[in-house]
């Protein structure tokens, strides 16, 4: 295949795969307006603090954008990592490693639910149908995590990044962050149509599953 029909597939293929994310984003976020309303309700009677939230993270071509979700953790959640992190050895370690906690004390009682159920990245779907996030794709990572994605970051940025991936359904909480940049990777250089619809659909099976969860 000469580059200029690889250059002429590439540009259909982000044509439709755009079409398809303003088309599904826009009936997911009127179908699932009941379930806005009942889970922005429970958020705010569960803890104080704003129903969502937004957060910079690390969009197409190095652009920081800003994304969508519903607060699963405590108003001050960043301080209180930086202060977890302070005291205990072990807490810094394992974020440092994972950029993650097992058992994170910053999350909310009805944070553990939408976050275990992915209910809590919902509210992305807003980010897809304005378009800078696609429903499939790498990780959304977050600025300070860009020194540690070390030789993967130039492939992975050249991708929007998406709501769900390959990392989501391969193990998501499960993956160590090596694990997940890897399968970022891996997605950027194979992406098409029909590898984003098997995603697609898996996602339902780990969603429903379970699978990674935490």
């Amino acid at each position: 295949m000469n580059k200029e029909v690889a250059r002429s597939n590439k540009y259909i293929y982000l044509f439709i795969k755009r079409i398809i994310d303003i088309v599904l984003s826009f009936i997911g976020i009127v179908i699932l307006l009941p379930v806005f309303i009942i889970f922005s309700v429970l958020i705010k009677l569960d803890s104080k603090g704003p129903v969502f939230f937004t957060q910079e993270r690390i969009g197409k071509k190095g652009k920081k954008i800003k994304i969508f979700k519903y607060r699963s953790m405590i108003i001050n959640a960043e301080e209180k990592l930086e202060e977890l992190m302070k005291k205990d050895k072990k807490i810094r370690e394992e974020y440092t490693t994972n950029k993650k906690l097992e058992n994170d004390p910053r999350i909310t009682k009805i944070g553990y639910f939408i976050r275990r159920y992915s209910v809590d990245e919902l509210p992305q779907l807003l980010n897809v149908f304005i378009g800078n996030m696609t429903l499939v794709g790498p990780r959304p990572y977050l600025p300070r995590e860009q020194k540690d994605m070390g030789k993967y970051y130039d492939d992975i940025i050249k991708c929007k990044p998406g709501i769900t991936g390959l990392w989501q359904v391969s193990g998501r909480s499960d993956l160590s962050f090596e694990h997940r940049l890897k399968l970022d990777e891996e997605y950027t250089k194979n992406r098409g149509l029909i590898y984003d619809a098997k995603i697609l659909f898996k996602t339902f099976g780990a969603v429903v599953g379970k699978k990674g969860a935490k």
